[in-house]
């Protein structure tokens, strides 16, 4: 277990220390400025921001367009700032009364947005890129960037797969790209790509754009197909250093139980299911499991930085740490994480700078997605009677008292010492030469190096398995490193109406992967947790791999008079993992757009600020498997007691194939911008087609080869969609009031699998077998099995379908088809921003539409086919002839018809989709008024709810999981998975 103060212990240690604050006052020659601000016709305009130049102190006009500063000095600027107007600097001098009239901007500059390898302005972008910004980081506290993105950008899935604090996010961008092959999109942190973003503080993040068509994403190419996010890095802002403190603290739940069988219910259900257990006057006990295995979980973060910039030198410094427990008994997560971002002009022609981000994280896992005779602890709690108490008289825990080896879900979350750590150094150093005017060298090396282990005891005391083991040590240690180095030269010209950017470069990548591991068993004691105590080494093994990749890029962006724009990028990959016949390959892209808006003919009409219409065909690659694929390798069996073998050697493992080559997604993307009166509304549309060729399929093979399958090139899949996103600026008066909702449709279909059908999503329920069925013509996520068609009112039994229209009571694996589509018809968020003087208000609704579940839950606990507790859905049950019901009848225990009553089929597929209010925020902020006189810059206070109300006609714990995470090949199946959690978070930010 992780050693922590919880949110109690800590909460009034922070209070305290912000007293002072508020009870000293600073009072020096102040002098208090006001007057109104205007337009050129002379209404008053409400909501104008006034700064202090060069600090932290401001305020707005009221709703007459009144203001009033107060300044501490004669040479203090005022600095007068609108959307669409032009921003205005006064010096204060004597004046005490300050009338301003501002005039309309007709030249406001264009918002800079970060793509591959440099930064374009947004109405020059003809490739399909979502922003999301910080105020959409810091609009609400969490622990993970995806979780802020997840709504926030169409076309963008974002799937937790669980609501465990230590899960990860797993993102789809338009679709799932491949089969076997990873669809993660590429992570870029400054410049530097990366796999896993759990180690970054959201509140560190100035931006992320999310590049989603190949003609944006090509420039990254073998890495690209997926789609790219480029993850930057907040900088100095102010000229003088700017102190800022965010703290947070809240308690979590989980926000949907089961209603189990009592003990009552639970003996009269064992009764008619034959068992001769006698003793049941000994077990009287009242537990609730699910009261004992979740619990108020609790939250807390601590975030402080420093910022500022001078003429030279920009520095960003910051540390923080968070704490979950989680909502579930023995889940947590720990991570303290420390940045530090620099440039520096040494001189005129030379900047160099550096962002180092070091994260040391821990967790402590929940064993989730399996049946509680295997430890499952979310089954456990639906699955073990409440006859037993938690602990027998001698301190070992109770176990079902039909089944002395399945333990109560105690002993898996606390009957085992384990945890996860992890410590990451992510950086990157660069150095930019202006050459000569417009022409610049960027030279940049990035690394990231992380250290992991694992650790897990369980004595030989407490636990069934434990002791008939005598304790079980077990120690994990990962070793991995990444480095990329690029050089890259561009050059911006201006001729006339032309404007030229150019781009080329170089790019060197190598990774390098190294893992031991050690299991050892009989224990004399707890005293000692590590392996080397153990008597006997169960398995041991260490292995180390390397990928190495080699890059050519190139882009070249044209803009004729702000009307006509053309960008055409080109790649050129070498990757390691495939064989040296196919190792290079090719790939580019091409996209123009024409903002119609510049044209003449729309110049006049006033209500249209800007329109663009873009269109952009492109290739990208994927090499994501694993190193040494194309060649034959060699495993070696291990005599006892490493493994069961007892025969040492050698045998073959895998079959060469120098053929191996790139899988290919060839994209081709057509969109639209509009913006309305001066952009107070922006739609963007966009419709795409992905064909992914070439897959790299880890393909079954005729038995006779001694195989079971091999990585080859095989097939195509296929993704085409619409996208939606609208933000509207609906009140900007007093009250402000934005809007933005967005809204995706995509369709996935494997097109040609070359004649085959692939079964996975095994799940280890009673019928013990797949839900998943890979095959051309369906798509990615099709849930597979047999047509339930009722319960017989004479026999009690199931009865199916055939494919032939017939009933039976027996059917054959011939009969099973598709059963359901994990996939959403679509998916959507919608956000509401509501402010009037300093409160505000976000609104954030968030859902999906149309996916189906496999219920794989449900089929343990209504199955009645061993000693396990079930949920009261068995109350409905078939017990005499005549009886009308979905639930087939109970039998003796392993009776072959118990598993014919509960094949996977669609008796068990569920309608998931739901509409869930993801985040609710009410913030103040603190008057400068008050402000100045403590010498604090801003103050806000904000409380925050998460997952508040779900709306779903889902009968599982929740309906936002997935028991093999983000899996390409398995999706939309619900076993036993840590549910998503309803959360409560009060908080502060602060600047000085």
């Amino acid at each position: 277990m992780i050693k922590r103060n919880t949110f109690l212990d800590i909460f009034p240690k922070w209070l305290i220390l912000l007293l002072p604050l508020f009870l000293i006052t600073a009072f020096s020659n102040a002098q208090t400025i006001s007057g109104i601000v205007t337009d050129t016709q002379g209404v008053t305009m409400p909501g104008v921001n006034i700064l202090i130049n060069n600090s932290t102190i401001g305020t707005t006009t009221d709703f007459d367009g009144k203001y009033s500063i107060t300044v501490n000095s004669s040479e203090d600027v005022l600095v007068f700032r609108y959307l669409g107007m032009v921003t205005q600097e006064i010096k204060v001098g004597s004046q005490t009364k300050i009338n301003v009239t501002m005039d309309e901007d007709m030249q406001t500059l264009s918002e800079l947005i970060v793509v591959g390898y440099g930064t374009q302005d947004k109405k020059a972008v003809t490739g399909s890129v979502s922003v999301v910004g910080a105020e959409e980081m810091e609009s609400r506290p969490n622990s993970q960037m995806g979780a802020l993105i997840q709504g926030k950008v169409a076309g963008v899935q974002v799937q937790a797969s669980s609501g465990k604090p230590s899960q990860g996010i797993s993102m789809r961008i338009r679709g799932t790209n491949s089969i076997n092959a990873s669809s993660e999109p590429l992570y870029v942190i400054d410049g530097v790509p990366t796999t896993d973003t759990r180690s970054l503080s959201p509140s560190d993040i100035e931006s992320v754009s999310v590049l989603k068509d190949a003609s944006a994403a090509a420039i990254y190419g073998a890495q690209g197909a997926n789609g790219v996010v480029l993850i930057t890095t907040k900088k100095g802002s102010t000229d003088k250093p700017t102190i800022s403190l965010d703290v947070y603290g809240g308690f979590s739940e989980v926000w949907n139980t089961q209603e189990v069988l009592n003990g009552e219910q639970f003996r009269q259900l064992m009764t008619d299911m034959g068992t001769t257990f006698n003793d049941w006057g000994s077990y009287r006990e009242r537990t609730d499991w699910q009261n004992e295995v979740f619990q108020r979980g609790f939250t807390q973060n601590y975030q402080m930085s420093i910022s500022g910039k001078s003429n030279k030198t920009n520095y960003y410094v910051s540390g923080g740490y968070t704490d979950v427990e989680g909502a579930v008994r023995s889940a947590e997560m720990q991570r303290a994480n420390f940045k530090v971002n620099l440039d520096q002009e040494v001189t005129n022609w030379l900047k160099v700078g550096t962002r180092v981000n070091y994260t040391d994280y821990k967790d402590v896992d929940v064993n989730d997605n399996i049946g509680v005779d295997r430890g499952g602890v979310l089954l456990g709690t639906l699955t073990t009677p409440s006859i037993i108490g938690i602990r027998n008289p001698d301190g070992s825990f109770t176990t079902n008292p039909l089944a002395q080896a399945w333990e109560n879900p105690l002993a898996s979350t606390d009957g085992i010492d384990r945890g996860f750590a992890n410590k990451r150094f992510l950086a990157n150093f660069y150095a930019e030469a202006t050459l000569v005017e417009g022409l610049k060298f960027k030279t940049n090396l990035g690394v990231d190096h992380n250290s992991s282990q694992f650790r897990s005891f369980k004595d030989p005391f407490e636990t069934v398995d434990g002791r008939a083991k005598q304790g079980v040590s077990v120690f994990n240690q990962d070793n991995n490193r990444y480095f990329i180095f690029d050089n890259t030269l561009s050059y911006d010209k201006t001729i006339g109406k032309n404007k030229f950017n150019l781009l080329a470069g170089s790019v060197i990548q190598k990774y390098h992967w190294q893992s031991s591991n050690i299991e050892r068993q009989g224990f004399d004691s707890d005293q000692i947790s590590t392996p080397n105590a153990g008597a006997n080494i169960i398995a041991s093994s260490a292995w180390a791999s390397e990928k190495a990749n080699a890059s050519f890029i190139g882009r070249a962006n044209y803009d004729f008079d702000n009307k006509y724009l053309l960008t055409a990028n080109i790649r050129v990959d070498g990757s390691s993992v495939f064989g040296p016949q196919n190792r290079w390959g090719i790939f580019p892209s091409l996209s123009a757009g024409w903002r119609i808006s510049e044209e003449a003919f729309l110049k006049s009409v006033e209500q249209i600020s800007d329109l663009k219409l873009r269109a952009g065909w492109g290739i990208v690659g994927n090499d994501n498997i694993a190193p040494y694929s194309y060649m034959a390798r060699v495993s070696k069996n291990a005599p006892y007691p490493f493994t069961s073998s007892a025969t040492p050697g050698s045998y073959p493992s895998s079959v060469e194939n120098q053929k191996l080559k790139w899988e290919e997604s060839e994209q081709i993307n057509i969109g639209f911008d509009l913006g309305l009166f001066n952009d107070r509304v922006e739609l963007t549309v966009d419709a795409y087609q992905k064909v992914t060729n070439d897959l790299l399929f880890d393909a079954p093979l005729p038995k006779s080869t001694g195989y079971n399958s091999a990585i080859q090139n095989i097939g195509s899949l296929e993704n085409k969609g619409l996208e939606f996103n609208l933000n509207t600026v609906n009140v900007d008066k007093a009250v402000k009031w934005t809007m933005n909702m967005n809204l995706s449709l995509n369709r996935n279909k494997v097109t040609n699998l070359v004649g085959q059908t692939v079964l996975d999503g095994y799940v280890d329920v009673i019928s013990k077998d797949n839900a998943i069925i890979i095959e051309e013509g369906l798509p990615l996520g099709s849930l597979y099995g047999y047509s339930f068609g009722g319960v017989d009112p004479e026999t009690g039994n199931a009865y199916y379908i055939t494919q032939n229209g017939e009933t039976t009571f027996d059917p054959s694996p011939e009969d099973r088809k598709v059963i359901g589509d994990a996939n959403p018809t679509f998916i959507y968020g919608f956000t509401n921003n509501v402010s009037y003087k300093n409160f505000s208000l976000s609104i954030f609704f968030q859902g999906s539409q149309g996916n189906q579940m496999l219920n794989a839950s449900r089929i343990v606990t209504t199955s009645m086919s061993s000693p396990m507790n079930q949920t009261t859905d068995v109350l409905r049950r078939w017990q005499k002839p005549g009886d009308i019901t979905d639930i087939p009848r109970a039998y003796p225990l392993g009776s072959d018809q118990t598993v014919t009553n509960n094949l996977i089929s669609d008796r068990f597929i569920e309608d998931a989709s739901y509409l869930r209010l993801k985040a609710l925020t009410f913030s103040y902020n603190v008057p400068s008024t008050f402000l100045e006189k403590i010498n604090l810059g801003s103050c806000r206070l904000y409380a925050t709810g998460e997952n508040l109300f779900t709306i779903t006609n889902y009968s599982g714990f929740d309906p936002e999981v997935n028991y093999r995470g983000g899996d390409n090949r398995v999706m939309g199946i619900d076993f036993g998975t840590y549910p998503q959690t309803r959360t409560y978070i009060f908080g502060l930010n602060v600047s000085f």
